[in-house]
């Protein structure tokens, strides 16, 4: 064997070395950028890392129930000038309107060169919350309620409805869940996460959360709140864990003396899967404009259910009529949500007044 051989491949390895760097440099990935964002706010940049991360590293946050791994189509942002064709991944989450108007994903765009950037107003004021866990209560056999109990800030401003994001430590993670708490409660936030099986985070809140941990929560997001200022009458539809922003929605309404009609469907399997029943049937004691109607698609025997019975979509088919002048709010799977769309249409909903976030 050359015993010259291991130094020859060694200086290989070195040149190769250098000319990537080279190479990078040359190419801009080393070099100074910016990023201008609604024509003021500028961000100077190194490297070529995804507009998502680098303006997460810059205090500017875009949601992204996904974590970035282009699956949830969340982290929309809008470039203003020259525009890069739409990649693959992003095509299945872009309208050809918004592909037009220069939406793309942010974690599928790095930054390579100077940009200028069109963001919604109220992501600037997202912000990182450090939290310590308050409340681990299990709510049924898989879904827990987490009370995060605020940190720094001491204090947080959200509208029901939306959501907050959680960094699951010690692995690159996060997930997006609503938020469950009366928001007239800023000093803390509840969060109702369902178990899914081999998924990270859920995972790390069923089996490692405990009371006294410290968690980072980002937000608040969403476009999916209350519209306070309207009078129409509403329906709200949910399923498991979807029943968050809804309980949320109707802190607010109880606080506002509840003067719209407001019907609730919540669709569960089984007796088991039902929680929160007694408050919501108390609500309605409360106030008459509130009906709360708990369907099952699975009851079983021993269940002996006499309420609703059969798909939340068939049980609200049934039980509304002309729905021209209401608002709906809902929450659940796309695929529950894209199938309540089709009634909410079928009894002419306007498109203008259903409130949703799609989380995959």
């Amino acid at each position: 064997m050359n015993l010259f051989l291991p130094l020859i491949i060694f200086g290989i390895l070195i040149l190769i070395t250098g000319l990537l760097i080279l190479l990078d440099y040359v190419l801009g990935g080393s070099s100074q950028k910016t990023i201008t964002i609604n024509g003021d706010t500028q961000i100077v940049v190194y490297g070529d890392d995804t507009v998502l991360s680098t303006l997460a590293q810059n205090k500017v946050f875009i949601p992204s129930a996904c974590g970035g791994k282009a699956t949830c189509g969340t982290c929309k942002f809008r470039l203003v000038g020259d525009v890069p064709g739409v990649k693959p991944t992003e095509q299945p989450f872009l309208s050809p309107k918004e592909v037009e108007d220069g939406v793309r994903l942010s974690c599928q765009q790095k930054v390579t060169e100077n940009m200028q950037i069109a963001l919604p107003s109220q992501l600037l004021s997202a912000r990182d919350f450090e939290t310590v866990v308050e409340v681990v209560e299990d709510l049924t056999y898989d879904i827990k309620l987490i009370r995060f109990k605020l940190i720094e800030p001491s204090t947080v401003d959200f509208k029901p409805g939306q959501f907050m994001q959680i960094k699951v430590p010690g692995i690159d993670v996060v997930r997006a869940y609503s938020l469950a708490s009366n928001p007239s409660e800023k000093s803390y936030v509840e969060m109702m996460i369902r178990y899914v099986p081999n998924g990270q985070a859920t995972t790390f809140v069923h089996k490692a959360l405990e009371v006294g941990d410290k968690i980072t929560l980002t937000g608040p997001f969403g476009d999916f709140f209350l519209q306070e200022n309207s009078d129409k009458p509403i329906i709200c539809i949910a399923g498991g864990s979807g029943k968050a922003p809804i309980r949320s929605i109707l802190f607010r309404l109880k606080e506002l003396g509840m003067n719209r009609k407001v019907k609730y469907f919540f669709g569960a399997r089984a007796v088991r899967d039902l929680y929160y029943t007694e408050e919501f049937n108390q609500l309605s004691k409360e106030f008459p404009n509130f009906e709360y109607i708990p369907a099952l698609s699975e009851p079983l025997e021993e269940d002996h259910w006499k309420g609703a019975t059969g798909l939340i979509t068939d049980v609200l088919d049934r039980m509304v009529g002309d729905l021209s002048n209401h608002e709906a709010y809902l929450c659940g799977s796309p695929g529950m949500i894209n199938a309540c769309i089709n009634v909410l249409n079928k009894h002419d909903i306007k498109q203008e007044n259903v409130y949703y976030d799609k989380f995959s």
